[in-house]
């Protein structure tokens, strides 16, 4: 679909949800801000200095890298990945409520990168969505789960859209940098360049801060700048690509800190969509 001129300001919106939802977003934007803060803005390698620990009703803080709140599914760990080829039942939209659509990437189509012991991109890029959407939802958003080639995709008109991957399973032994971090790209030709160009920042920054890993901007590819995702949603649907770190080197944090994965995503989609600079 060829993305037609235009250009869409970001803006506020009047929240018609709860106190509650309220209080978890200005935590998680304050959280954003004071771990950005605290790594000097830093994606270059850099670990994140703690701040303070919050921890108001509802939230968990996280042990590693940084104590700032995570808002986690009940039993986050513990819960069962389910994978199907069935794209989830749409969700229902309320006026004035911001909408945010996450794709778990390869989902409903492929594996994605395949490592020699079994782990598949798809497991990981289906759990941390998940989460995503969780919390969001937890904030007051109408976020919704979609497949990687969903129906839904065509024309599809939000606040955001975040595309979550993941990078291969090799380990790279002679790359300069090393292989682990991740990277945020939006599309090469965009008709919303200043809310795209935002929108990476917000999730670049606070992805950054919240785990603490190194922006791999020199790894960044043509598949993530001319992801087709891009090209089907409506052309004023501000959309980034996410890939969350290397499946080899970054598989800790990828497999056992995907509250933190999940956490970074959040972060800056809130940032983005409460209009707060990175």
């Amino acid at each position: 679909m060829a993305r037609r001129t235009g250009t869409r300001a970001s803006s506020t919106y009047d929240d018609p949800t709860s106190a509650a939802s309220t209080a978890m977003r200005m935590v998680v934007i304050v959280s954003c801000l004071a771990a950005v803060t605290a790594t000097g803005y830093g994606l270059w390698g850099t670990g994140p200095t703690e701040p303070p620990r919050v921890s108001p009703p509802g939230i968990v803080a996280s042990s590693e890298p940084l104590s700032t709140p995570v808002i986690a599914p009940p039993d986050a760990t513990e819960q069962p990945l389910t994978l199907s080829d069935d794209p989830p039942p749409p969700a229902e939209h309320s006026a004035g409520v911001p909408r945010v659509g996450i794709v778990a990437g390869h989902w409903g189509n492929d594996t994605g990168a395949t490592c020699s012991d079994g782990l598949t991109e798809v497991e990981i890029n289906l759990d941390v969505a998940q989460r995503v959407v969780y919390i969001l939802q937890a904030l007051g958003y109408q976020a919704e789960l979609l497949a990687e080639f969903d129906p839904r995709l065509d024309s599809y008109q939000a606040e955001a859209l975040v595309s979550v991957h993941a990078d291969s399973c090799e380990s790279y032994p002679n790359a300069t940098p090393p292989a682990s971090g991740f990277k945020v790209a939006s599309v090469e030709d965009s008709l919303v360049p200043e809310a795209e160009e935002r929108l990476v920042a917000c999730l670049a920054q606070c992805y950054a801060a919240r785990t603490g890993m190194y922006f791999h901007a020199n790894s960044i590819t043509f598949d993530m700048t001319r992801y087709h995702t891009f090209y089907e949603i409506d052309d004023q649907t501000p959309g980034a690509i996410i890939e969350t770190g290397f499946m080899m080197n970054d598989r800790r944090l990828l497999t056992e800190r995907t509250d933190l994965v999940a956490q970074g995503i959040v972060d800056g989609i809130v940032c983005f969509i409460e209009n707060e600079q990175p």
